[in-house]
């Protein structure tokens, strides 16, 4: 059974509030309590919604509802498993390929997910850049003219205003090498009230192609409310595509896959990355094997169009390079799985 939370209610943000809309049991596990204070908890009425409180397995609350089993770390887990910070020349800037950079606008989301590889980064509090460090990076971007991409993430950096949006557009669209500004959000799923007509006008400017990035991980995250949204967006000329995370008990089987990607394809989103979990710490119980999930692309290369396919990928583990896991980018060794990089080293990979 689903929830009934009017849509002016507020984000979920506390263990009380979960008990309170029937998510948790209100004899709470006290290991929740340190997973609480470690992870920030977030939840939107909307998705609220959407859970089945009935089904202990539903899709949805297993991506953002605490569970104990963060609190069990893998020695092969870190704390910023593809090294954001070993690439990052300012705050809140990523500069690990030379035509493109992450810019890192925000540190909060509407909604936190469970598995997220940033975990120990985001949230309320967490390092949102000031006018000064914006000032900087968009410098740093004008003044390398190899960059063509700007991707704007974060957190999610459809939590700005309508007003920083437009002004980090015009930013972006006022240098002159920059042609394309790629938003990842979360937000046309998890709260799609929030892209208004004048927010989706804030992100287009005549000197760059905008592309946004709709993250979501199961067909049953897309309401009513949130096929509108999307809509909204390719009827506005933004192009679309998506990202996934492949999560053990979420959507690892055939069917699942093929109703997301069937989802995203039929809204005018091109599927794009289906990401295996990163090595983030107290992730491991989303993790599968990656024959598992190289299986599971071969299924679904069988039974669905190209263009609905996604390109199954894991970033190696130090920020070397974002491999493709169904091409000769993976072997076995001695030691195991082994990662092929750009520049032609194999890393092996503990996962």
């Amino acid at each position: 059974m689903s929830g009934t939370f009017p849509a002016s209610s507020t984000n979920l943000t506390t263990l009380a509030q979960l008990q309170d809309a029937g998510l948790l049991a209100q004899d709470l596990d006290p290991t929740l309590t340190q997973v609480a204070q470690r992870y920030a908890i977030g939840l939107t009425p909307h998705m609220a919604n959407l859970i089945d409180r009935s089904n202990a397995a539903d899709p949805i609350g297993a991506q953002f509802i605490p569970s104990p089993k963060e609190l069990h770390t893998l020695e092969v887990e870190i704390l910023d498993p593809i090294d954001d910070a070993g690439f990052s020349p300012l705050p809140g800037l990523v500069h690990r390929y030379s035509d493109r950079v992450l810019l890192k606008v925000v540190s909060v989301c509407p909604v936190y997910c469970r598995f997220c590889f940033r975990r120990e980064m985001v949230g309320p509090g967490g390092p949102n850049l000031t006018r000064a460090d914006l000032a900087a990076a968009i410098a740093y971007i004008a003044a390398h003219p190899e960059i063509f991409e700007v991707i704007l993430t974060g957190g999610d950096p459809f939590m700005l205003s309508p007003r920083r949006v437009g002004e980090l557009t015009q930013a972006l669209a006022a240098i002159e090498h920059v042609k394309i500004v790629r938003w990842h959000t979360r937000v046309p799923i998890v709260d799609p009230d929030r892209v208004t007509p004048a927010f989706i006008e804030t992100l287009k400017a005549p000197e760059i192609a905008t592309w946004v990035a709709i993250h979501a991980n199961h067909a049953q995250e897309f309401s009513k409310e949130a096929q509108s949204c999307v809509r909204s967006l390719a009827d506005a000329g933004i192009a679309l595509v998506s990202q996934s995370v492949l999560l053990k008990g979420i959507n690892d089987n055939l069917e699942a896959l093929q109703d997301l990607m069937r989802m995203f394809f039929g809204l005018g989103i091109k599927p794009y990355y289906l990401h295996h979990p990163d090595l983030a710490p107290g992730t491991s119980h989303f993790r599968l094997p990656i024959k598992k999930g190289q299986a599971l692309m071969r299924a679904l290369r069988k039974t669905m169009s190209g263009l609905a396919q996604p390109t199954y990928v894991l970033d190696i583990p130090g920020g070397a390079f974002k491999a493709p896991l169904e091409t000769p980018h993976v072997r076995e060794a001695s030691t195991g799985l082994q990662l092929l990089d750009g520049k032609g080293v194999w890393h092996d990979y503990k996962g």
